[in-house]
């Protein structure tokens, strides 16, 4: 099963590069992307994601608010937060807000992200090399947030 993926991030180069290793490593997989959160609800419309990557930063917008509000009109959308902002507090703002998982673009790989969708693809529950403090314990996959 491929799932089509969004990934909003206002950063174009790491944008760009995050699709291209998707593309290439699951060619039946549709990419979109977005640089905002108006463009990003355009994307999603026209897409519907199984996998949505946010980075919590957007320019003058909120990440957060964005995961909040897909995962309450979405909950079977499997959204991860993707940023440079590795604390403690960011990720557990993150699962708050309803993200599956948390990528700190500082530390992750590309093996550790194609693992990732690799492990939401088959159902299994998600998994990866940077451990289970970056994947939401409360919120299993195709569960809505209570």
């Amino acid at each position: 099963m491929t799932m089509n993926t969004l990934i909003v991030e206002d950063n174009a180069a790491f944008r760009w590069s995050l699709s291209e290793l998707l593309r290439a490593n699951f060619p039946a997989m549709q990419v979109a992307q977005a640089g905002n959160v108006g463009e990003a609800w355009k994307q999603f419309a026209a897409i519907r994601p199984g996998l949505v990557f946010v980075d919590i930063k957007l320019q003058a917008e909120n990440g957060l608010e964005l995961t909040r509000s897909i995962h309450d009109t979405h909950p079977d959308v499997v959204v991860a937060i993707i940023t440079g902002h590795n604390f403690p507090e960011y990720r557990q703002a993150a699962f708050q807000s309803g993200a599956h998982c948390f990528v700190p673009k500082d530390s992750v790989t590309s093996a550790d992200i194609l693992t990732l969708i690799e492990s939401i693809q088959s159902g299994r529950p998600l998994q990866w090399g940077l451990g289970a403090e970056y994947i939401n314990p409360f919120l299993p996959i195709g569960s809505p947030r209570a």
